[in-house]
């Protein structure tokens, strides 16, 4: 049997005398989407900041297809295919639409310093491929046509979308959405709902998704895994999710803002 794409083991982190995230366990197959939700300060960003080494869990392990991943660095991880956005938009703002998804495969090209100084064949080669590969990633997320745009000048909904088409250029096995929804309106939401649809079954491409629009995380998510002051206090299906008694104590039965603050 393969190994799971995502397997986190007891992960934890301590700040001080604080435990942020305690003994958090999850399995995620192959292109399976999964919801992890929680009320504000509950841990679920810490998670993220865990899985893709920003932070160095204190306890715990956790692996991709069966590699272990903590005490690698960030770029390593990103490397091995793990991908991720921000709660808060961090697109280089001043490079056009286009400029922002090449950046992400710079990883991918062989050319050298020199071959970029004098333009030679090589080059002309592999910044055509690249180039043919963003124009194909900004069509999934519905941006064809705004190639040469400045990314600073796409509306609000379409920066997040942009954010998308960066993280699939690193060709990654496992994405990390953090709010994607935040801030968009009902129209904007829906046709997120389609992109992010088609980017797993087209890409098969794992997702663990942090969301407070729960119309969203009820409608797409198969599995949803609850937080509630960094532990887990539930998992199951979307119904399972909806009718459990700690859920709705801990956070579904509170009036929550949808864009939350920093988990």
């Amino acid at each position: 049997m393969a190994a799971p794409v995502l397997k986190a083991q007891h992960l934890s982190i301590q700040f001080g005398g604080l435990k942020a995230v305690d003994d958090f366990n999850m399995e995620i197959g192959e292109s399976e989407l999964v919801g992890l939700i929680g009320p504000n300060g509950a841990g679920k960003t810490t998670v993220f900041n865990l899985i893709t080494g920003v932070y160095k869990p204190t306890e715990g392990s956790f692996y991709l297809c069966g590699e272990r991943m903590d005490g690698k660095k960030t770029y390593q991880i990103v490397h091995a295919g793990i991908a991720r956005t921000f709660q808060n938009i961090r697109l280089f703002k001043k490079m056009t639409v286009i400029e922002n998804v090449k950046t992400a495969m710079q990883a991918h090209t062989t050319y050298s310093l020199t071959d970029a100084i004098f333009r030679t064949k090589k080059y002309w080669q592999q910044e055509a491929e690249i180039t043919e590969r963003a124009k194909e990633l900004l069509k999934v997320v519905h941006l064809s046509g705004k190639e040469d745009l400045e990314a600073d000048n796409l509306p609000y909904g379409e920066q997040r979308r942009l954010e998308i088409a960066r993280a699939l250029a690193t060709d990654m096995k496992l994405l990390l959405l953090d709010e994607p929804a935040a801030g968009m309106n009902p129209t904007e939401t829906e046709e997120l709902l389609e992109i992010i649809n088609y980017i797993r079954n087209e890409f098969k491409v794992s997702v663990l998704l942090i969301e407070h629009d729960m119309s969203l995380v009820m409608k797409i998510c198969e599995r949803i895994q609850v937080l509630d002051f960094g532990t887990t206090i539930a998992s199951g299906t979307p119904e399972q999710i909806a009718n459990d008694p700690h859920v709705i104590e801990a956070y579904l039965g509170k009036d929550e803002p949808e864009e939350a603050a920093n988990a």
